[in-house]
């Protein structure tokens, strides 16, 4: 598949690129260690404890989704019409930063402040994600985009795993007693470190990377809000004569949300399942990133000599092969397995996905495009993890009621919340099937 376009000269200097990679770097030390490895356990297992405590992670999950699906597109546009994508991007971080570091006070048993913090830290991160990635397309001509989207995802996997290596030894060295702290000081420590580690690499893209889109004056007549509004359904009427772009849109939202629970309950599945403390978590999480980075490279190779859809195929078949392995499997060493499997297959299903909006784009319209892109994965992403979390809840209430154990109600609740994020691969791989890839490039210009 070759596409139709020239190299462009660059529109960026290296350095403004640096401070875009270092903000990815930073914020996936949130993915990694607030949603991924050390806080969704700890609410789950200890903030809250049991069954509840799935069910209220996928509450909390599923409202900071909410909110954020609800008010990104509007605020979004209004950021585009008013060249302030850094002035939202600023206050976004800095409630994500402010609020993980909050979660500190987060003790055993308060479960207000726990679930309410990280409600804000989380609509903080998901939204400040949307301004990030709206400055893609003032660092990239459409032509490097991929590219540069690609380096950035790399450099933030980096950021996740050497965050989670900072503060591994400090788990281990309580454990062992040389840090002479009780209970869980020190893993709320952890938190606070994170913050710190997204603050200081957050600060280069507020310093070195100026803002290239002005401000735009209002229409007579018109508010900041009636033209958001306005620029929404332009974009909306724009992707809407691309129909297998909006085909692709409806299937991307599916899957999505499967991968979207499969990260956010790992942590939760590990610990109810395998028994897996903390320690072994963040190893966990580490093996997933490594494995991502050699994902998204064996997905690139694929996608150039397979294409888009075919590469999507077989990725979301890895991520249903590994929910059925999930299920099944009954050892720690099965689950980093799967672990690695995951990794791969979840790379490439992320990857291809953001490449393939490119490739869907026609000229001139890549940035559109992305903003509708990235509006789609907010829309719906707060429906999965509350489904994972009331399934979990009320299969364990279910066996629990019928006398069995609460350990092995709950951990039977996890194995159905397993079963649900399947569901979701299996939707979302019968909507691709109608996605004719071919013609979507035609109708983008693209030639093979």
């Amino acid at each position: 598949m070759v596409t139709a376009s020239l190299k462009s000269k660059p529109i960026s200097t290296r350095k403004e690129r640096i401070a875009w990679y270092l903000y990815d770097f930073g914020n996936s030390a949130y993915a990694a260690v607030v949603l991924l490895a050390v806080y969704s356990a700890y609410f789950q297992g200890t903030l809250v404890g049991g069954k509840e405590g799935t069910r209220l992670w996928g509450i909390a999950v599923g409202i900071a989704m909410l909110v954020v699906a609800l008010t990104s597109p509007v605020l979004g546009a209004i950021a585009d019409h008013s060249g302030a994508k850094k002035k939202f991007l600023a206050f976004y971080t800095g409630v994500t930063v402010l609020f993980t570091a909050a979660l500190f006070f987060a003790e055993p048993g308060r479960v207000f402040i726990g679930m309410a913090f990280f409600i804000l830290a989380e609509i903080g991160y998901r939204s400040s994600q949307v301004f990030y990635n709206g400055l893609l397309p003032e660092i990239a001509n459409p032509d490097e985009i991929g590219r540069i989207s690609g380096n950035g995802w790399a450099i933030g996997n980096v950021g996740g795993i050497l965050s989670l290596l900072v503060v591994l030894p400090l788990i281990i060295l309580q454990q062992q007693g040389v840090i002479k702290l009780e209970g869980t000081v020190v893993v709320r420590l952890t938190l606070v470190i994170t913050a710190v580690f997204f603050l200081i690499s957050a600060i280069p893209i507020f310093l070195w990377l100026p803002e290239r889109a002005q401000s735009k004056p209002l229409p007579p007549g018109e508010n900041i809000l009636s033209v958001a509004f306005k620029q929404l359904r332009h974009t909306i009427r724009t992707a809407g004569r691309f129909k297998e772009f909006l085909k692709f849109m409806l299937a991307f939202l599916i899957y999505n949300d499967g991968v979207i629970m499969a990260l956010d309950f790992a942590a939760i599945i590990g610990a109810v399942l395998y028994g897996l403390d903390q320690q072994g978590l963040i190893i966990f999480i580490i093996i997933v990133h490594v494995a991502n980075v050699f994902g998204a490279y064996i997905f690139g190779v694929w996608m150039d000599k397979l294409g888009g859809k075919p590469s999507l195929f077989i990725s979301i078949g890895m991520m249903l092969a590994a929910v059925v392995w999930l299920y099944f499997n009954r050892t720690p060493n099965g689950f980093f397995m799967i672990g690695i499997l995951a990794g791969v297959a979840m790379a490439g299903l992320q990857s291809v996905s953001r490449s393939l909006v490119a490739v869907f784009a026609p000229p001139g319209q890549s940035a559109e495009f992305y903003g509708f892109f990235a509006v789609a994965g907010r829309t719906s992403s707060f429906i999965g993890p509350t489904i994972y979390g009331i399934v979990a809840f009320r299969a364990a209430v279910w066996l629990e009621a019928r006398g069995e154990t609460a350990v092995l109600a709950e951990q039977f609740g996890q194995r159905m919340g397993i079963l649900s994020i399947g569901l979701f691969f299996i939707v979302g791989l019968l909507l691709l099937s109608f996605v004719n890839e071919k013609r979507a490039r035609a109708a983008a210009g693209i030639t093979d």
